[in-house]
């Protein structure tokens, strides 16, 4: 998937300071774009088609004309559900890499 680093075939880890923005599109889907922090001037870091179900980690939420966009404030994974939803989760404290 893009740039983000692969934890196995349907999780991605994502920065401490990451930034999903999301975009509605016409046919009901949505336009994901991960950032690995907003104040960086790089391109993304991935860009998906699908839904972003759901956001459980720490982080705040800003609504946008288009969407919205999910400011990351803590190492978190991003996890294919299935071939066209997504979540994302805290990642596990364990997991020395997540810094």
């Amino acid at each position: 998937m893009n740039h983000l680093a692969v934890v196995n075939e349907e999780t991605w880890r994502l920065a401490r300071h990451a930034h999903v923005i999301v975009h509605e599109t016409s046919d009901g889907n949505e336009f994901i774009t991960v950032y690995d922090c907003g104040a960086a001037q790089k391109p993304p870091s991935a860009q998906l088609i699908g839904n972003l179900v759901r956001v459980d980690a720490d982080h705040e939420l800003l609504d946008q004309p288009t969407g919205y966009i999910a400011k990351l404030r803590e190492p978190s994974v991003l996890i294919r559900q299935d071939e066209n939803h997504w979540v994302i989760r805290a990642a596990p404290e364990s997991d020395p890499q997540a810094d």
